[in-house]
């Protein structure tokens, strides 16, 4: 019966894409909804008019997310290497009177920004050569997420014909993800920003847009300026059992918010049994708490972990932009060699 079943899945999603129109056709009908949208003219051909086929790379790689298919512990490994620690520290110091003016601007510490400038771009040094528009173009016609892929689209056409960039430009990531910040189209709409004034938002090549870009976004989903994002903790067998059975999970959020647990005053997680690296009481704090548990590491975070989270929705990413940032800009270090701090 499985197999049936299975079988009559795979025909339905078969015949779906069979059902179709071509790529050239559907670019047609793109090209003819973006003019009604007031896409100037040469815009569209200039960003449609050379693209001659789908990406077939760009759909793999939609099919294997590394925030998806790694484990927390797998992409902390390749967050915080020795090479990346390096390159993140020369970096910071070499913006951090920047960096330090934009937190204060913004009331979002460095230390996240630098985190997520990190893991997004390697600290500014690649933010992707894919060509966005055909990217977009790629991923909208493909039928796994068009809706969202065709809007994208859209709001990269309007970006092109705002004037912030030119086509040949608009480079980022096999997702449509742009420039060092890498926001979708989307995103650069409503966050980006033109810190040094010349008139243009550009998260291409200007650090001060860069990061109060970053900073605004976080601003925006919640970051609470002076608070911290959370701490690694330790869990025995015993105690990780104990929450499985005591303490729910959320249920409302993005798929990560609902695989933690809900929030809950620190003496409680105390009297659980949850403590700090090396066995010391957790800290006294009003702040509450979620669990977020890997395999073998676990993290008490706050209220600002969800604007890590509203970044890229995945616990491999955000506990690797917090860790990434806490130990390029002087945390503190456990006794397990983990940083903590904001």
């Amino acid at each position: 019966m499985f197999t049936f079943i299975a079988t009559l899945l795979a025909l339905g999603v078969a015949a779906a894409q069979d059902a179709r129109p071509s790529f050239a056709d559907w670019l047609a009908g793109v090209r003819a909804e973006a003019a009604t949208r007031g896409i100037r003219p040469e815009i569209l051909e200039e960003a449609l008019g050379q693209i001659e086929g789908p990406l077939q790379a760009a759909i793999d790689r939609d099919r294997a997310q590394p925030e998806h298919v790694l484990s927390l512990e797998q992409y902390l490994a390749r967050v915080l290497t020795t090479k990346n620690l390096a390159t993140g520290r020369e970096m910071y110091a070499r913006h951090r009177a920047l960096l330090d003016q934009v937190g204060e601007r913004y009331g979002v510490s460095p230390r996240a920004i630098v985190g997520i400038w990190g893991v997004e771009s390697n600290f500014g040094r690649f933010s992707g050569t894919w060509p966005t528009i055909a990217a977009l173009a790629t991923l909208g016609w493909d039928p796994r997420r068009p809706t969202f892929f065709r809007g994208e689209l859209f709001n990269a056409l309007e970006i092109l014909s705002r004037g912030d960039i030119d086509v040949a430009h608009m480079k980022g990531s096999w997702a449509g993800a742009m420039g060092q910040t890498q926001f979708m189209p989307s995103s650069y709409l409503q966050f980006a920003q033109d810190f040094d004034g010349d008139g243009r938002r550009d998260i291409w090549d200007t650090p001060a847009d860069v990061f109060a870009s970053i900073a605004n976004f976080l601003k925006v989903h919640g970051w609470k300026a002076g608070q911290a994002w959370g701490r690694e903790v330790r869990l025995t067998l015993d105690v990780a059992r104990k929450v499985r059975s005591e303490i729910p999970r959320r249920n409302s959020g993005c798929q990560a918010a609902r695989d933690m647990t809900v929030a809950l005053p620190m003496e409680r997680w105390q009297e659980l049994g949850v403590r700090l690296p090396g066995g010391k009481p957790l800290p006294k704090t009003d702040l509450q708490a979620s669990l977020v548990s890997g395999k073998t590491r676990a993290f008490l975070v706050y209220g600002n972990y969800h604007a890590l989270l509203e970044y890229n929705c995945a616990h491999s990413y955000a506990v690797s932009v917090a860790m990434l940032g806490n130990a390029i800009i002087s945390a503190p270090i456990t006794r397990s060699g983990s940083p903590q701090g904001r």
